[in-house]
Parts: structure tokens; C-alpha cells; sequence
């Protein structure tokens, strides 16, 4: 085996492009690629820490 073939052999495949269904700009974030939106189209907030933001509410009125 030639160094050119152990060199093909060891860089890793390439990705497929993904850009975009909004502003078509190519995505790089995973996220983002698996949900085929960029973080400013799409319409889902993101937080930081992925889970639930919990906000204390007055009760509702009879229960």
C-alpha cells in the first residue's frame, strides 16, 4: 500500500451539505442540520441548558 492510499484511508469521510430551509445558509451546528433550520429561523427557542424554564404563576381562580 502506497502512503497515498494509507493517507485516503485515514481522513475522515466527508459531510453531506445542509443547508437552510429558511435564509439557505449552509448549517454547521448539529442541531441545527438535524432540524434543517438555522438558530435564527428557527421558530423553537433554544436554551442553553436544553431543559424546561419553569416560571412561578398565581393559581387559577376556582380549582
Amino acid at each position: 500500500m502506497t502512503r497515498h492510499q494509507q493517507k485516503a484511508l485515514m481522513e475522515e469521510p466527508a459531510r453531506a451539505r445542509v443547508w437552510c430551509r429558511e435564509c439557505h445558509k449552509e448549517l454547521s451546528d448539529p442541531v441545527s442540520r438535524s432540524r434543517r433550520l438555522g438558530p435564527e429561523c428557527d421558530p423553537e427557542p433554544r436554551t442553553a441548558g436544553g431543559g424546561r424554564h419553569e416560571v412561578d404563576q398565581d393559581p387559577i381562580p376556582g380549582l
